[in-house]
């Protein structure tokens, strides 16, 4: 007998809201000196309007045919080229539709996260990738924390089966190196020597840009911390 196919599982998706990812993240036991901000705009003198101690940004940005192809691209040309990627790395692959939001916002606190987030990746350092999204799909705390926050936005929530086209992607500062943490993706992509968080990412963030010139839906939140 064949092997019986899995069921997917779909959640609501997050709206782009500080707000509620503040909400998500203390919930779930994040120090409140970690919070969520607004990126206003990608211009250096709107990205200097940032608190100073930025830990990560999660970046949202439309799908496209053009998206799809580079990322084909460049997963082939990595694939081959082997990556050095720190082991203190912390990378989930996303199986579960439309939750794509909540996998970039484990990202961006892997290496803050007391609480539910700190037994998730404590259990998950160990893991496989295919292990750790398994251990995703089964969390039945991470999906009730989700579903409380999902209808928490300015905006009528979606249905959980809607087919939503746009995606949250992480980017983090880990040995001094810039990595991009996409649960679409196969594995994290090292974009090289970073000394400043917010402009390594936004270089990035930009070429995303560039590829989808008829596009607008573009936008970003930067986790910071509270000076003490």
């Amino acid at each position: 007998m064949a092997e019986e196919e899995k069921c997917i599982q779909s959640w609501v998706p997050l709206e782009s809201n500080p707000e509620v990812w503040n909400k998500i993240i203390h919930k779930a036991g994040v120090d409140e000196k970690y919070n969520y901000e607004d990126v206003l705009g990608f211009d250096p003198e709107l990205l200097a309007m940032l608190p100073p101690n930025v830990e990560a940004i999660v970046f949202l940005f439309p799908i496209t045919e053009a998206y799809e192809k580079f990322k084909e691209e460049e997963e082939a040309h990595l694939t081959q080229k082997e990556q050095n990627i720190s082991p203190e790395v912390i990378f989930f692959k996303q199986t579960i539709d439309n939750a794509c939001g909540m996998i970039a916002l484990l990202h961006s606190v892997a290496s803050n996260s007391p609480g539910l987030f700190n037994d998730i990746i404590e259990e998950a350092i160990p893991m496989s990738a295919d292990e750790r999204a398994e251990l995703l799909e089964n969390s039945k705390e991470l999906a009730e924390l989700h579903a409380s926050a999902a209808t928490e936005g300015q905006t009528a929530a979606p249905c959980a089966d809607d087919s939503i086209d746009l995606h949250f992607i992480c980017f983090i500062e880990v040995g001094e190196h810039l990595y991009e943490l996409d649960g679409r993706k196969a594995f994290p992509i090292n974009h090289g020597k970073c000394t400043n968080l917010v402009e390594s990412a936004v270089k990035v963030i930009k070429k995303y840009m560039e590829r989808d010139p008829e596009e607008e839906n573009f936008s970003a939140i930067a986790l910071c911390k509270t000076e003490d």
